[in-house]
């Protein structure tokens, strides 16, 4: 963003605040570059302090922006596209949607106007600048999709897909953070089982999937890959696995992520 440019975030819960912050931490923009709008304008006074620009009113917030950053629940789109469509700029101003479940074509058909549309899929791991963003569009330039990629790789890393695998997205990425947390929870359970304090065992097991996270990124690795190093013939780690697997811990995860697939296409009802 240049000096001169402008973004407004209409709903800033964790998302929204969490994109704000990232932004600023990392200089590609000021805090009087941001608009944040949020029905309860009080919670925001922090950040009014800070510098940033806090409304009530999206309509004001929208008139001031070059780049819109959609960011209320699914059921609530509606109501705010047509609360802020009379200010809109479709030749000047993009639209960046951080909403599940809701396509490119659903927002251009509620504004009943053609303006660029950037979908963007975060998780909760922005608040600490590691989300998995993943990028989508149906009629975005490929400079805008560039930009959006450039606010994203500021709290975290970015992917762009085919739109139509949005929603798959949601239920890996957004809904994933909770599974990994619960499997997370499970082996600290387990380890709190075998003898070790509950802060203690949590603190490992958390550690541990830390590291087995960075084995695959850093050194582009496959699971199985890594797995095979710490499994040796009639050892505890295989005996371990191969239990998990009876009890269809692997089937359950992946049934799991499939039914959060559903159910995100389900959000947004037009």
């Amino acid at each position: 963003m240049n000096s001169q440019q402008h973004i407004a975030i209409l709903g800033s819960g964790n998302i929204g605040l969490s994109l704000a912050k990232g932004l600023v931490k990392s200089g590609k923009c000021k805090p009087q570059q941001i608009s944040l709008t949020r029905r309860n304008v009080g919670a925001l006074a922090e950040l009014s302090d800070m510098g940033y620009y806090t409304t009530d009113n999206n309509l004001k917030a929208v008139k001031k922006a070059d780049f819109i950053v959609l960011a209320v629940l699914p059921q609530q789109l509606n109501k705010l596209l047509d609360e802020i469509k009379a200010s809109l700029k479709p030749e000047k101003q993009l639209i960046i949607s951080v909403i599940s479940g809701v396509s490119c074509s659903d927002i251009r058909k509620q504004l009943d106007m053609n303006v660029q549309i950037i979908r963007a899929m975060p998780n909760t791991a922005i608040a600490i600048g590691q989300s998995m963003t993943c990028i989508a569009t149906d009629n975005g330039t490929s400079k805008n999709i560039n930009f959006v990629r450039s606010l994203f790789d500021t709290v975290g890393t970015t992917i762009q897909i085919n739109e139509e695998l949005m929603t798959s997205a949601t239920a890996l990425c957004a809904c994933g953070i909770a599974f990994f947390l619960r499997s997370i929870r499970a082996a600290s359970q387990g380890g709190t089982e075998i003898g070790f304090h509950a802060h203690d065992a949590l603190k490992m097991a958390a550690q541990t999937a830390k590291g087995a996270a960075d084995l695959l990124l850093q050194l582009s690795s496959h699971p199985e890959q890594e797995i095979d190093k710490v499994t040796s013939p009639s050892g505890c780690t295989i005996a371990g696995l191969n239990e998990m697997e009876h009890n269809g811990f692997s089937s359950a995860m992946i049934k799991g992520i499939k039914l959060s697939a559903e159910k995100a296409g389900d959000l947004y009802q037009g």
